[in-house]
């Protein structure tokens, strides 16, 4: 008797499946944005007939109260009926009036994450910005939170570039828009006082963080990474891959401020990744020299001549203290004093 062939042996079986699955998955995306969709559509509708009514009938805020005891006895099942929760209904209907709110970014987020942008976010266009990032890069509440608290949209797109004079419009416009300026390693817990060195050790050890402060698109790809250059060994601080630009990015950290030879070096750099690793298939590669401070003219004067394409800015480490801090805070020689650890008697252990 012929056997009969199991589901996997059978031609394209694999692919059908694979079909499938993204099929599946991709219907489930959309009947989960679809029903969020209609929850923010209906939290909308419920604050803002609450700013008609208190406008219109002068009711108080005590409506709200008396509202949510209403409504979680008619829907006692239903979660978000809170006074809390439906204030944040009437400010959400405030801050986005009219009823194209189904087309906006945040129509698209989960109520979460507009909270957040309620509390944090002062103008629509501030939110409307985060809101579109946030669906870009599938940012949760804790990872919109942080960029917000790390002001992204003001320093995105800020760093001292060439990129217009040095690659095609479409490409300069991404790759403006993939640096910042400043850069914030509050992260790495490192002072002032940080070498070059031991930034360069930090970051790697927080790769994790550091890529999130970079931004979508980075690849990590190694520190001190090693080029041969006629007999000779040069290391690169950092090199990243950014996946949609399609280029290697080869990053020089420096602890001081900017001077116009550091771009000699990362020029040199830039021709050494370019004839030894990158793929005919990549787009040129673009350099990024994070220095401690720099005078943005001089910076522009410098790039101005370059036909490479690079771009300056600054990073930042540990803020420092408010001076009403600084100032009321005791010193390390006061606490030794109070803890009684200062001394001949100690011994280090």
């Amino acid at each position: 008797m012929k056997d009969t062939p199991t589901p996997t042996s059978l031609a394209g079986y694999a692919d059908w499946l694979a079909s499938l699955k993204r099929r599946i998955h991709h219907a489930r995306q959309r009947a989960a944005l679809a029903v969020n969709q209609e929850l923010i559509g209906l939290y909308w509708q419920i604050g803002r007939d609450i700013l008609q009514r208190q406008a219109e009938q002068g009711w108080g805020k005590k409506v709200i109260d008396r509202l949510s005891r209403d409504l979680r006895t008619a829907f006692p099942e239903m979660k978000g009926l809170s006074p809390r929760n439906l204030q944040y209904m009437r400010t959400f209907a405030e801050a986005w009036p009219g009823p194209e709110i189904v087309q906006q970014a945040v129509a698209q987020l989960p109520w979460g994450h507009n909270v957040i942008l309620l509390d944090k976010v002062g103008t629509p266009e501030a939110r409307r910005w985060y809101a579109l990032k946030a669906i870009e890069h599938g940012w949760s509440r804790n990872v919109l939170v942080m960029q917000i608290e790390s002001g992204l949209m003001e320093r995105s797109g800020t760093a001292v570039t060439n990129f217009p004079a040095t690659l095609p419009a479409a490409q300069s416009d991404l790759a403006i828009e993939s640096l910042k300026d400043p850069y914030r390693f509050d992260f790495l817990g490192l002072g002032e006082e940080a070498q070059e060195r031991d930034i360069e050790q930090a970051l790697t050890q927080h790769v994790t963080d550091f890529l999130l402060e970079l931004g979508a698109g980075f690849a990590f790809v190694g520190r001190q990474v090693l080029l041969d250059v006629g007999g000779e060994e040069f290391f690169i601080d950092l090199l990243f891959y950014h996946l949609k630009l399609r280029c290697y990015v080869v990053i020089e950290l420096k602890a001081g401020k900017f001077k116009p030879e550091h771009l000699g070096q990362l020029g040199f750099y830039l021709t050494a990744i370019d004839r030894q690793v990158r793929h005919p298939d990549d787009n040129p590669s673009i350099g990024l020299l994070l220095c401690k401070s720099r005078n943005r003219v001089v910076a522009e004067y410098a790039l101005g001549g370059r036909s490479q394409p690079m771009g300056i800015a600054e990073y930042q480490l540990l803020e420092s203290l408010p001076q009403e801090l600084q100032t009321s805070l005791p010193s390390i020689e006061q606490l030794e004093r109070e803890l009684g650890t200062s001394g001949e008697g100690d011994t280090g252990a």
